[in-house]
């Protein structure tokens, strides 16, 4: 269909052709974005209020799950209304979907459960759109464009074969090449860093942990990395904390700079990283708010508990959602332009195993899928390495795993890390939290 027209056809935004078919209204969240971005500083406020109470007024009128939750009382002030827990929401994605939504006729995905808290969430297809409009946006500030630009991506993978296939075939069609971090030991690194010397990328991206673990082996090499492949311009970290001496090292070894990009799955992109340095908070399809113990919001330059309301999602509310990280806004932040000084977010450690593989810790992102049901029967959990091949999971639930479910975290554990390993599983009542009230997910207590 495009032979006659080969022009036309390099010339199409392959990604947004793929949102249209799949019926997200990508062109029509562009346009929304633009719009929202020419409200003026002084009407900003305005604008954000009448958002959030809009899709307070819509979850209250259509969505029984929401009315139960905020008991319905009239003439509530935002300040009052009740915030949500990632806990409010473990059970099943049928029971909080609004009216008029299926699960079939939205866009619906599963968190990591890096919180110790896994659920199922649902978006309606406008909202999604939105989300992805956000993205283009927040690429194109660093001159990158989804379709075109070239990534290199530190990310995981399934490892089943019709799911190891299906993400090549969508990392081919979206413009990127997977650097698989189920294995960081230094043949492996080598063997990425060859694939550099040979392939001109635009960008890194990926979790923090695995990008700083590569700066690290090029450091002990003496390497620069767009030393050997001039066609880098940015690296972008994301899903893990990100501390300034990591952040240096990377911008050494890599000679790029580093963009920090903070969001949730459930949400949006919550903060990112500007060509000045700044870490913006999207003020545009969302509401993030800092509170504190009593849920009451605390002055810039203090913190708190992140809690944000996405503006648009009218599948499924998340309204003052306690995203379970803490933070600070900048003491400059306005309506329209919130800065996040300070992200105090979970942090991840990495496992060595028996063989001497190296494993970040959110590889457990892919084990702790094999325990996420959408009964809500696993509530939370943490995963402890207690020995090189021993892994210890706490986790508290209304009945107890059964032994087929045993077998399979045993077996996921096989397929993304190494066989031989031992697993310890323990039901208890509760699960013991650090200082700020909050859950690690994953510690090892193997220093080598």
């Amino acid at each position: 269909m495009f032979v006659n027209c080969p022009t036309n056809f390099l010339a199409l935004n392959l990604f947004d052709f793929i949102l249209r078919i799949k019926g997200f209204p990508i062109q029509k969240a562009k346009n929304r974005l633009k719009e929202i971005h020419t409200i003026a500083e002084e009407d900003y406020g305005l604008y954000v209020k009448k958002q959030r109470q809009d899709i307070v007024a819509f979850h209250k009128k259509n969505t029984a799950f929401y009315k139960e939750f905020i008991s319905d009382k009239p003439h509530i002030s935002w300040n009052e209304i009740p915030v949500m827990h990632k806990r409010d929401l473990q059970q099943p994605l049928k029971n909080r979907l609004s009216e008029g939504f299926t699960e079939k006729s939205v866009y619906t995905n599963k968190t990591s459960g890096s919180s110790g808290h896994p659920f199922v969430f649902a978006k309606d297809k406008w909202c999604h759109a939105l989300t992805w409009a956000i993205i283009e946006n927040r690429f194109s500030w660093h001159g990158l464009n989804i379709s075109r630009s070239y990534q290199a991506r530190f990310y995981g993978i399934p490892l089943d074969p019709f799911g190891y296939v299906k993400e090549r075939l969508k990392d081919r069609l979206s413009r990127r090449y997977r650097f698989p971090i189920f294995d960081l030991s230094e043949k492996k690194l080598e063997s990425f860093f060859q694939k550099f010397t040979k392939t001109k990328f635009d960008y890194l991206d990926g979790y923090t942990s695995s990008l700083v673990l590569f700066a690290k082996y090029l450091r002990k090499k003496n390497i620069i990395l767009k030393e050997v492949c001039s066609s880098l311009t940015v690296c972008m970290v994301t899903s893990e904390m990100l501390f300034e001496t990591d952040k240096k090292l990377m911008e050494k070894q890599f000679g790029v700079p580093i963009v920090n990009e903070y969001g949730a799955s459930e949400l949006d992109v919550i903060a990112f990283t500007n060509t000045k340095g700044e870490f913006v908070v999207n003020s545009e399809t969302l509401f993030v708010e800092i509170l504190d113990e009593n849920n009451h919001p605390v002055s810039h330059g203090t913190s708190g508990r992140i809690v944000i309301t996405s503006l648009y999602n009218k599948a499924h509310p998340f309204i003052r959602y306690d995203i379970g990280d803490s933070g600070v806004l900048d003491e400059k932040s306005t309506f329209k332009k919130p800065l996040l000084k300070t992200l105090i977010g979970r942090t991840n450690d990495i496992a060595i195993l028996p063989s001497g593989k190296v494993v970040p810790g959110l590889t457990f992102y892919y084990v702790t899928k094999s325990i996420i049901e959408e009964s809500g029967n696993v509530k939370e959990f943490v995963i402890t390495q207690t020995q090189k091949d021993t892994f210890e999971i706490e986790y508290v639930s209304e009945k107890p795993l059964t032994e087929k479910e045993k077998k399979e975290i045993e077996k996921a554990l096989a397929t993304y890390l190494e066989t031989n390993l031992i697993t310890i599983l323990k039901r208890v009542p509760f699960l013991n939290r650090l200082n700020r009230g909050k859950l690690k997910q994953f510690t090892s207590k193997i220093h080598d």
